[in-house]
């Protein structure tokens, strides 16, 4: 049986109907209120799981979690999960389907994060109007405050387009740029902060690196809810949670799960395997067939027919079926996958890892402040 998202829980995909609801009215998806201004905070790789378990050096935040927890979508990787959150699209819509994935122009694997280059115009591959543009449509101003190395990239122009961009160096600085902000008008502004998602990668959630990081993020969050008007709101959320792999979890694979595979993209705990262009009408079924045989006992395995039934990426446009895997492995167990054949792999020193099913993956907090709580 392959794992299906749950649709009795919020997911990422409510968030901006329901934010523009709350800024010009209208139903509301997450029941949000009018609000004059709001603020949609993302801290990447705070998942719920992760939250709950360090509530100590989360005085502020963690009070918040009990009934405000959220499924992010499938793969639990930031360029898809910020694709869904800021259209409001699945990945088979917006067309962010992994961290790396087939770009079916240019016939190579492109990081969806850092990757882009003059080959391939992100306001072409991601498709869908992003929140900032439909908020300014009804006349709210949109503003993104993330770190200044972000402002001009291809992934700030694929997802954060529409906004006015300020930088900040650390997230207290942009605390303060998003108040200074609020103070001048209504608006709408999207904080990021990536400083718990890099501790978690280079160093593992568990270790004190990402305790030191969670507490400053709280105590910045908390000076941010003190500092909202009496009708401004704000809501904390994250793209993924994370599971730490330990050196023993990394699996190695190459031979015959590699037959006739021309490209390899996703992540380590979600790969996305793309076959030769000439491969036989046969030849995913025979690849997931060994692949099952392999690894059935530590991954999902399915074809990418079987996935798009299964719901894993939403409905799935035809322009963007190609961009997924022809087949796909989803960890299920504390393991990550690294292709034998490249040596050196940068992924074999994270710790951290995303990507899967996992509910320290998928689950992720919804939490409420200022005008917005409850």
């Amino acid at each position: 049986m392959l794992p299906a998202l749950r649709t009795d829980r919020g997911s990422l995909a409510d968030v901006t109907p329901s934010i523009l609801a709350a800024l010009t009215g209208g139903p509301n998806p997450l029941g949000l209120p009018p609000v004059r201004s709001l603020v949609l905070v993302l801290v990447d790789g705070l998942g719920a799981h992760q939250l709950k378990a360090r509530a100590g050096h989360a005085r502020f935040l963690a009070p918040k979690l009990a009934g405000s927890v959220m499924e992010s979508g499938f793969p639990t990787t930031t360029a898809a999960a910020l694709g869904t959150l800021l259209t409001g699209e699945r990945p088979g819509q917006h067309g962010l389907v992994g961290y790396t994935a087939l770009d079916t122009h240019n016939d190579r694997v492109l990081n969806m994060l850092s990757g882009w280059d003059d080959r391939l115009d992100p306001l072409v591959w991601q498709r869908m109007p992003t929140l900032f543009q439909r908020a300014a449509d009804t006349g709210v101003r949109p503003i993104v405050v993330g770190p200044e190395r972000y402002r001009g990239s291809g992934f700030t122009r694929a997802v954060l387009r529409g906004a006015e961009y300020f930088g900040g160096t650390t997230v207290d600085v942009r605390v303060d740029r998003v108040l200074e902000q609020l103070a001048e008008r209504p608006t709408l502004a999207y904080l990021y902060v990536p400083e718990l998602d890099m501790a978690g990668h280079a160093r593992g959630w568990s270790g004190p690196e990402w305790e030191e990081a969670l507490e400053e993020v709280d105590g910045a969050l908390a000076r941010l809810a003190a500092g909202l008007g009496r009708r401004d709101g704000a809501i904390v959320t994250a793209d993924h949670g994370m599971v730490d792999i330990p050196e023993s979890g990394h699996v190695l694979f190459g031979g015959d799960l590699v037959e006739g595979v021309r490209f390899i993209a996703g992540d380590p705990r979600c790969l996305q395997l793309h076959l030769e262009s000439d491969a036989r009408t046969d030849s995913a079924e025979l690849l997931a067939a060994a692949w099952r045989e392999a690894e059935g006992d530590r991954a999902w395995v399915a074809t990418r027919d079987e996935a798009i039934a299964a719901g894993w990426f939403g409905p799935v446009d035809r322009e963007v079926a190609p961009r997924i895997g022809d087949v796909l492995v989803a960890a299920r167990a504390r393991v990550a996958y690294y292709d034998e054949r490249v040596p050196g792999d940068s992924g074999l020193s994270m710790v951290g890892q995303h990507g899967s099913f996992s509910p320290e993956e998928l689950r992720v907090p919804f939490l409420r402040l200022g005008a917005v709580a409850r």
